[in-house]
């Protein structure tokens, strides 16, 4: 029988509940400690442990004998409570983005790593099923040459006084786009509007550019009538459309494209629609079961710090873009360390 792994969770708004709930049923695992500045919310608090500990003071999450802290606080304060934890020995999982700073992500990063300990981020879609056969499909060959990606996360809310839209919901995409491409893009732009409290974005467009040639574009809003969660590739083979909110059909694989012949019309091929079998599991457990096991076996998680590292490098990409009216800015590694430049076209 494996030693129990003590979990501390700090912070019991959205995620925390849910990513405590899994870890509480994780094997030989059990979350001991929840801690949250809000006395409603921990006394709101309901886990099956008669062990379990309550408090006001995340520190006392940081201070105790809990072997691991999941951070699912404001991202303003991931960076200071994440560092604390990981001088106080502890393993690390914070809530996507990994900070709201790409210095300070670098900082964790190389702070985890230097001290042995892991450090994840919550980039939950890479554990979907459902993401997991479109990368497949990619990594296959099966689109062929990916011609571009469209991204849409909507819906009416949930609006944030802590960040702004881009910061809130691209993260999703964002990670989902660079682990089924398995590479980072390398300029980016951002069209971004406030509708109802200017001048924080509740509307946005980035357009992102990737070294292969793929081209892909995120819309994400807090001002749309209804819930929009699709992914849509464009290859010169197949296309795919991943439907988060449509269960019983969430990757269709289209068979159909478009060609240039020698006279030079364009032809199109319309061929048959195939549903993949998708064998269901929630994400959000998949992503407690490798914390876990990279605590356990010492071995780097799917959604490690240096995925959470590249989220926030295009995330600044995009902010700097916004405060340029919408230039081209390069984020290729090295022209973000030395300074971000920008380019009126993308290369």
């Amino acid at each position: 029988m494996e030693t129990e792994l003590r979990f501390g969770v700090i912070g019991w708004g959205y995620w925390g509940p849910k990513i405590a709930r899994n870890l509480d049923s994780l094997p030989d695992a059990a979350v001991t400690l929840v801690a949250d500045m809000d006395p409603n919310r921990v006394a709101s608090v309901s886990l099956p442990n008669p062990a379990l500990r309550l408090s006001v003071d995340p520190a006392e999450a940081l201070t105790s004998d809990v072997d691991a802290v999941v951070i699912a606080t404001p991202v303003r304060t991931h960076y200071q409570l994440a560092k604390q934890a990981l001088l106080a020995g502890k393993h690390v999982l914070v809530e996507k983005p990994l900070t709201d700073n790409l210095a300070q992500a670098e900082e964790l990063t190389e702070l985890a790593e230097r001290m042995g300990l892991t450090l994840m981020v919550g980039h939950t879609f890479e554990y979907s099923p459902a993401v997991n056969e479109v990368r497949s499909l990619v990594r296959a060959g099966e689109l062929g040459r990916i011609y571009c990606i469209e991204t849409e996360r909507l819906n009416l809310g949930l609006f944030r006084n802590d960040t702004d839209v881009i910061w809130d919901l691209a993260p999703h995409d964002i990670s989902i786009l660079n682990y089924t491409l398995a590479e980072e893009p390398i300029q980016a732009r951002v069209s971004a509007h406030g509708n109802l409290r200017s001048p924080i974005p509740d509307n946005a467009h980035i357009d992102l550019v990737y070294a292969s040639g793929t081209r892909a574009h995120i819309h994400v809003s807090w001002m749309h009538p209804t819930k929009v969660r699709r992914v849509t590739l464009i290859g010169d083979q197949r296309m795919v459309v991943y439907d988060d909110t449509n269960p019983a059909e969430m990757v269709r694989i289209f068979n159909s494209g478009a060609d240039v012949s020698a006279d030079p019309e364009v032809s199109y091929r319309f061929g048959a629609i195939t549903i993949p079998h998708i064998e269901w599991m929630e994400p959000l457990r998949l992503e407690c079961e490798d914390f876990a096991n990279a605590i356990r076996l010492g071995t780097p998680p799917r959604a490690s710090s240096r995925t959470g590292v590249a989220v926030v490098r295009v995330l600044e990409a995009a902010q700097e873009s916004r405060r340029e009216d919408g230039a081209w800015v390069a984020i290729d590694r090295a022209t973000v360390k030395a300074g971000v430049s920008r380019e009126t076209e993308p290369r």
